[in-house]
């Protein structure tokens, strides 16, 4: 009997295990897709932005700007060589766990950009978004500069500023050559992958892809067939000069390039939880299912068994 109360309790244990994670599943559902909408709603900005550039294009040279120079050093210093200045690496991660592969596929592909980059830990400044990430680094020996927890699920533009104006002003001081953030790109329910792209110096090609990647395939915010791609015009007078407009408006597209990689992130950790919940659900049916078999072999064992010892007492009375 001391057997088919551990099993018992086992068959207990487990269907309240599978009710937790079940609930953990649905409010993650809830929350995937208001971060899903977030992140495909907020495309817009980023696309008139796009235009914008499109129409400075013609009358500024977009390459003289020092966001978009890719020898970042030399407006400042003269002869620095690019191998003396820092990379910022930021790692976009998860605070919390329970959430599959989701921190390790991005921390597996900021080492795998490290490496392609042939970068010594002295050539890094990592910025954590996440404590997964920034605790993996620091606990390495990386220069972790600055660390961003408990990042809310209803983050807005300005509460990435912060690491915004860290990167403008060591770019500024000319301690960096460049700028990468790696992320996880949500593509769908059950696939996300992880990502990592340039945000300085910052191009009109990585603008584009930046905005061609939160562009689902089907749905309302897909791609229409009858949408006017904006054409570069012959020449604008842009009142004040176009260095001006360039000037407030890069550090913006800057901000929202890394805003635009947490919401990616955001609905693709709330997605790999659903995911992950789901599994650990079915799995505790399963198991619970098993062990109730299990229980009812028991039993019936043991009171075929009894009967069988009552029938042979009988038997020996006669």
């Amino acid at each position: 009997m001391a057997n088919l109360k551990t099993i018992k309790s086992k068959i207990l244990s487990y269907k309240k295990t599978g009710t937790v994670t079940h609930a953990m599943e649905a409010v993650s559902a809830v929350k995937m897709r208001k971060s899903q909408e977030r992140a495909l709603s907020g495309r817009a900005y980023a696309a008139a932005a796009l235009t914008i550039l499109e129409r400075l294009s013609a009358s500024a040279d977009l390459h003289r700007h020092p966001l978009m120079k890719k020898d970042i050093g030399s407006p400042f210093k003269k002869g620095l060589p690019m191998s003396t200045l820092k990379t910022v690496l930021i790692v976009v991660t998860s605070d919390k766990g329970l959430a599959g592969s989701l921190n390790s596929g991005v921390i597996r592909r900021a080492e795998q950009e490290i490496r392609s980059r042939a970068l010594a830990k002295e050539q890094i400044a990592v910025i954590g978004i996440g404590r997964r990430g920034a605790d993996y680094f620091a606990s390495r020996g990386y220069d972790v500069r600055l660390k961003l927890e408990n990042v809310s699920d209803d983050v807005s533009e300005s509460n990435i500023r912060e690491v915004t104006d860290k990167v403008l002003t060591w770019h500024r001081a000319s301690e960096i050559g460049s700028c990468v953030v790696v992320y996880q790109n949500f593509l769908s329910t059950f696939e996300q992958q992880p990502t990592a792209r340039q945000i300085v110096p910052l191009t009109t090609e990585l603008i584009r892809e930046m905005v061609a990647g939160i562009r689902p395939a089907k749905g309302k915010y897909a791609p229409r067939t009858d949408e006017v791609k904006p054409r570069r015009p012959a020449a604008y007078t842009i009142e004040p000069e176009a260095d001006a407009v360039l000037t407030v408006l890069l550090p913006r597209l800057l901000n929202i390039a890394i805003f635009h990689t947490m919401l990616e992130n955001k609905a693709s950790e709330h997605s790999a939880r659903m995911v992950a919940m789901k599994s650990a659900t079915d799995k505790a049916k399963e198991m619970a299912r098993d062990l109730t078999r299990t229980f009812n072999k028991v039993r019936q064992a043991a009171i075929t068994r009894e009967v069988s010892e009552i029938t042979s007492g009988i038997e020996a009375m006669k």
